[in-house]
């Protein structure tokens, strides 16, 4: 990888600004306390991770919650065996997610196209299932799995750390509640864009390019493609065992409901909402998907009365009896009829309308203010 370009480099500034300032920029819209930004890392991690098999490679995964599942499994394993400190967590996480990643990788990269993609959902289930009844030594089933006070923590206790109440997670000594949490998740996020963007515009990303334009073309030349699909299949489950790991620090439960066919749907979602194959595209995906979630879903019928106030009685009594449909218990028809309009206008994702608006302000600055200066007219021969 060589250096940054000008224009990597300021994506990434403006990536990182927008970042750390989203309790400031968030708080008119109601999303900024420290719980739903903590989300918004996480995810928009599993997100980033994701677009690196989808967006670049290709291939389209339905089961990448098992990773997700995994991480946070192992998060809570570690801190129920070694120490609450994170940094083992975590590192403990993505190992073993990259391990299984690796496993489900190598058996379903044997296919491609939707037999690829029905192999992986049918080991999510397998794994979702083995983690809600199989499992339960390991998993403790549908209760989930909790830090408890008799657990071991043998690192702690050979260094004489010994904690009162509740057993939470920290780094360092430090707590990570509040927008410590956040900023946490943040660097990470940060971190992972980071490593995504030198990904995209290395060699290696160029292969995963061409491999997704024409697999069959770069096989006939001769080109091994299967170590560049695997290790692409495996940085992506990598990616996910991080977000997972991470959920377990701002909760520390592990549950085999993050394992669902659902959450992997989930993040296919936010993928294509925001802009397959682009950096920031699947981010914005995450962060759109979850505010829906957190925010939308919390919208009741009198805070929807004191917003149609200004309207005569009975105009705003149909307003909020129509738009009530659309939040609450119903903001999935909201999120769906997004959904149906940027497939159908901007089948690219929200980055593909940010690209139209960007390239119609460049052609108009370009455009000259003068009309063009005529060209000579032939003289007649003599």
């Amino acid at each position: 990888m060589g250096a940054m370009s000008r224009n990597d480099l300021m994506l990434f500034l403006g990536f990182t600004a927008v970042v750390l300032a989203m309790p400031i920029w968030l708080h008119p819209f109601g999303a900024a306390y420290p719980d739903l930004l903590q989300r918004f890392m996480i995810f928009g991690i599993f997100a980033v991770g994701f677009n690196i098999l989808f967006g670049l490679t290709g291939y389209l995964s339905f089961g990448h919650a098992a990773f997700f599942g995994v991480g946070s499994y192992a998060a809570v394993w570690s801190f129920k065996l070694l120490s609450l400190d994170v940094i083992p967590a975590m590192v403990f996480a993505i190992v073993i997610s990259g391990l299984f990643a690796l496993f489900i990788g190598f058996v379903s990269l044997r296919r491609s196209g939707i037999y690829f993609s029905i192999l992986t959902l049918a080991f999510a289930q397998m794994s979702y299932n083995l983690a809600y009844s199989v499992l339960t030594p390991i998993t403790n089933g549908e209760t989930g799995l909790q830090l408890t006070l008799n657990d071991p923590r043998y690192l702690d206790t050979m260094t004489g750390q010994t904690f009162v109440g509740q057993p939470v997670p920290t780094v360092l000594g430090q707590s990570l509640g509040g927008f410590t949490g956040f900023y946490f998740c943040a660097f990470f996020l940060i971190l992972a864009f980071f490593i995504a963007q030198r990904i995209t515009g290395s060699p290696f990303g160029m292969m995963l390019k061409g491999i997704k334009s024409n697999q069959t073309r770069m096989n006939y030349t001769g080109f091994n493609t299967k170590p560049y699909t695997l290790a692409a299949f495996v940085i992506s489950g990598m990616y996910a065992g991080l977000a997972g790991a991470l959920l377990a620090v701002t909760d520390p439960l592990a549950g085999a409901e993050r394992m669902q066919w659902t959450a992997s749907g989930e993040v296919v979602l936010m993928t294509i909402l925001g802009g397959a194959g682009t950096l920031v595209g699947p981010v914005i995906g995450a962060w759109l998907i979850k505010y829906f979630e957190n925010i939308f879903s919390a919208i009741n019928d009198n805070i929807l009365r004191s917003f149609w106030g200004f309207l005569p009685d009975g105009v705003e009594s149909v307003f909020v009896t129509v738009s009530s449909k659309f939040v609450g218990e119903g903001w999935f028809l909201t999120l769906g009829l997004l959904f149906v309009l940027i497939v159908v206008f901007l089948p690219g994702g929200i980055m593909e309308g940010v690209r139209r608006i960007t390239n119609t302000i460049n052609r108009s600055r370009k455009s000259p203010d003068k009309p063009a200066k005529a060209a000579p007219q032939p003289q007649p021969a003599e």
